[in-house]
């Protein structure tokens, strides 16, 4: 029993002491936590009071670069200020400068037109008295004469008639005896015997030539270092190049069939040679033109001995040879005579008429058109003055005179060679009119540059739509090229029809050489 009690007694004395020892670490711990709060307490502070004092640092730096900054645009905006006003001042300064101008202008003007207002009233009142004087001649001629002005009127208009009365009767009786000489089934026979035994190939004349290359890399040296090579054959041929990404070949553009052959020569042997320079290529230039001139010497010889033609002076056949390099309605001009001296001698041997008067005087019958470039006046008054400078045949003359029906034929070769002459130019194919109207367009367009004085020579390039004028350095300054290009562009517009625009390019260019020796 007594044990029973004392086990319960230590059961409940250990209770007690195990709850006196939870209490006690309960406390220790609770004072272990509170420290340690505390401490983090004190640090967190101390670090919030350090963080304070950057943040405040940083904040003053920050203040004293934004003021440093701010007093920098400030300084700016004061300069660009003060910029303004300069420029402000200067402007106002302009205006009144301009205002006083203008002012003076108007004075001018107006004391102009107080002056043309005078002038006007003087030439109108000198037109009232030329007037009067005119009223006194008349009534004086009439004095004179007899005659009022009606009644001379009536008079003049009524002997015109009785002379063109007999103009008319005379025509048609003249008309009348041709008919009779000639019947119209013997003369369509003749033609048709003609034109059967003579035949030749037709073929229009083009306005560009293609020159061949060894290679693609030839195209880089005849273009040249920034394109002075290039430039410098189009100035001396007047032919234009066009170099595309066609492979080994150079287009030349012009409408001049002469100027074409001349360049293509001379971009053949400056291919051939290797050097090609400015220098070169006038050297090459100037050597292939006098090559030309035997070159147009061999296609006259030819043609005269194509037709049996003998005797006939070395110049005219020179001028001869030049119409291989002509075209009419894109016609081969030498092609064309060599036609119609065929067939005109053909009709004159059907009519027993002399054979070789026919062919020469249809050889020469567009001769004019060698040089009507340069010569003024149409080709026939031309053909005529060359023959008679070279004593062709009366016969001859007049053919050439009167085969667009200018002038009346005096033989029958002349009507011949003009009947020969619609033949050959009304065959099929034969004639091209849009070639010709453009190359006639090109041709005015050149004459329009190369009338302007102290122009050297003009080229219509790039089909019509660029006129590069090649002014003289001496007489044509850089300030007088302005005025140039202008009179070409306004004589363009004034005399022209063209289609899109044309640009005017004048080109002034002074070169000195000398020669060491």
């Amino acid at each position: 029993m007594s044990s029973t009690i004392f086990s319960i007694l230590l059961v409940i004395i250990g209770l007690f002491v195990g709850i006196i020892l939870m209490v006690i670490l309960g406390y220790i711990r609770g004072f272990s936590a509170t420290r340690k709060a505390n401490s983090l307490i004190e640090k967190a502070k101390k670090e919030a009071e350090k963080a304070k004092r950057d943040s405040i640092f940083e904040a003053k730096e920050e203040a004293h670069k934004i003021k440093i900054e701010t007093d920098k645009e400030i300084k700016e905006k004061k300069q660009e200020i003060i910029d303004s006003e300069a420029r402000l001042l200067a402007r106002e300064e302009s205006m009144d400068r301009r205002d006083q101008n203008l002012q003076n202008r108007e004075q001018l003007l107006d004391e102009k037109e107080n002056n043309l207002n005078q002038k006007q009233k003087d030439i109108q009142n000198k037109q009232v008295e030329l007037e009067h004087a005119k009223e006194e001649q008349i009534k004086e001629l009439e004095k004179i004469s007899g005659y009022s002005k009606k009644e001379a009127k009536a008079q003049i208009m009524k002997n015109v008639e009785e002379m063109m009365d007999l103009e008319i009767s005379s025509y048609i009786k003249n008309r009348e005896a041709e008919a009779k000489l000639e019947a119209d089934k013997q003369a369509k026979s003749m033609m048709v015997s003609a034109m059967q035994k003579y035949a030749a190939d037709v073929a229009n004349e083009q306005t560009v030539t293609v020159a061949t290359l060894p290679n693609d890399e030839m195209k880089g040296r005849i273009i040249g270092r920034e394109g002075r090579n290039i430039r410098t054959i189009e100035a001396v041929t007047g032919v234009d190049l066009i170099i595309d990404d066609t492979p080994e070949a150079i287009v030349l553009s012009s409408f001049d069939p002469y100027r074409r052959e001349i360049a293509k020569e001379t971009l053949d042997a400056l291919i051939k040679d290797g050097r090609i320079h400015p220098g070169r290529i006038e050297e090459v230039y100037d050597k292939t033109v006098k090559e030309m001139k035997n070159k147009v010497m061999e296609y006259g010889e030819n043609a005269l001995f194509e037709l049996g033609i003998t005797k006939m002076d070395n110049d005219l056949i020179e001028i001869l040879g030049k119409l291989h390099f002509r075209t009419s309605y894109g016609q081969n001009a030498l092609k064309h005579s060599l036609e119609v001296a065929h067939i005109a001698g053909l009709l004159a041997s059907e009519l027993g008429e002399n054979v070789n008067v026919a062919k020469r005087a249809g050889l020469l019958h567009d001769i004019g058109k060698a040089i009507d470039h340069e010569v003024e006046g149409s080709h026939v008054e031309i053909g005529v003055k060359l023959a008679q400078k070279y004593n062709e045949n009366e016969t001859v003359i007049n053919a050439i005179a009167s085969h667009h029906g200018d002038t009346a034929p005096t033989s029958v070769i002349s009507v011949l060679v003009a009947i020969a002459d619609a033949l050959s130019a009304s065959r099929p194919g034969a004639r091209n009119d849009s070639l010709e109207n453009y190359v006639q367009r090109l041709t005015e367009l050149e004459k329009i540059g190369n009338e302007i004085p102290g122009v050297e020579k003009s080229f219509a390039v790039q089909a019509g739509r660029e006129l590069r004028v090649i002014v003289k350095p001496e007489d044509i300054s850089d300030t007088e090229s302005v005025k140039v290009a202008r009179e070409v562009k306004k004589q363009i517009e004034d005399t022209l029809q063209y289609p899109g625009t044309i640009k005017v390019v004048v080109i002034r260019e002074t070169r000195v050489t000398e020669e060491a020796k």
